[in-house]
Order: C-alpha cells, then sequence, then structure tokens
C-alpha cells in the first residue's frame, strides 16, 4: 500500500549503518520536524555521530523539509554538515527530485526516505519509489496542519502495525 512505510522504527538512532547497507542505500533523505528536532528545536542527542558513522560507509545525506524557514533548515544543515532543501511541498515529487539532483543519486531505490508522518514523508517517499522509513515523531505536539493529519494517519498506522505485527516501544513525548 502507498501509504506504508518499507520499514519503522520508533528511533533514528535505532537504524544502523549495516541497514542501509543490506538494503543497497547510497543516499539519505532527512526530515526535520519531529524527526531530528522537536518541536521545541532541540535536535536529537547523538544525532551528529549517527550521521557521521553512516557517512563513513559511503552514503550522503540531504535534509527535505517542508518547513518555510529557511533558517531552521540552514541551521540543521550547517551542523551536520549536509545539504538541505526546504519548503519541500511533501508529498508532492519537487523536493525529492530536487535532493536526488544535489546528492547525484541516479536510482530512487538507492534512497531512503527517514521522517514521522506517514501523509507526506512516506506517501512521497513511496510516490517516487524510494525506500520509505518512518520513525516515532520526537513530541506529540504538532502543529494543526499535522494534527490533521495525524487522525488520518492513526488509522492507517493501527492497520499497517497490527499486519507487520510491530510493538510501539516508544510512544513520542509530550
Amino acid at each position: 500500500m502507498i501509504f506504508y512505510p518499507k520499514s519503522y522504527f520508533n528511533s533514528i538512532l535505532e537504524i544502523d549503518s549495516n541497514f542501509f547497507l543490506k538494503n543497497n542505500i547510497k543516499a539519505i533523505l532527512l526530515d526535520i520536524d519531529n524527526t531530528i528536532l522537536d518541536t521545541e528545536d532541540n535536535m536529537v542527542e547523538g544525532l551528529e555521530d549517527w550521521v557521521k558513522n553512516i557517512q563513513n560507509q559511503g552514503i550522503k545525506f540531504c535534509i527535505v523539509s517542508n518547513t518555510n524557514k529557511k533558517k531552521k533548515a540552514e541551521r540543521m544543515s550547517k551542523i551536520l554538515d549536509i545539504p538541505y532543501v526546504y519548503f519541500a511541498k511533501k508529498p508532492l515529487k519537487f523536493g525529492f527530485k530536487k535532493a536526488k539532483k544535489i546528492l547525484q543519486e541516479e536510482n530512487n531505490q538507492n534512497i531512503a526516505v527517514i521522517g514521522d508522518q506517514v501523509l507526506t514523508d512516506v506517501l512521497g517517499a513511496n510516490r517516487c519509489k524510494m525506500y520509505s522509513i518512518l520513525v516515532a515523531p520526537l513530541k506529540s505536539s504538532d502543529i494543526w496542519v499535522t494534527k490533521f493529519n495525524r487522525l488520518l494517519e492513526k488509522q492507517i498506522l493501527k492497520k499497517y502495525f497490527r499486519e507487520n505485527n510491530i510493538e510501539i516501544k516508544n510512544k513520542c513525548k509530550k
């Protein structure tokens, strides 16, 4: 199903370089909001080391975010020393294609997209035939549009988790 991620993790830090190598991933597109940065602008602790470790395996990164705040995307880009696409308009293909061009990765199937939302990150990745990875959101607070999306997501994920026998360990923090 187009709304189902190819893989699910409770935290981005659970995904190790072997997972990417095993799945022939050569590039990773990272969402910002509630994936690597919580709603209070706190970055996932250990993220910089995680990115460097994955990069040491020859895997490239690019931030792809729907944020319209260029400074936020720019700041994360500088901290992680990776390029960025902001105002990506996910799930439209625009931002994914732009990141693919930046990373000079030819094959969409070698690109993983990591994000916390089904209706933007997963749907967009699947529409582009990229490897979709859903992670649990860092916090339960969201902007109004995302709150609405989460209502629809909840129904999709309930079925996905049941069908794939996935237990949720890490409920997002308030």
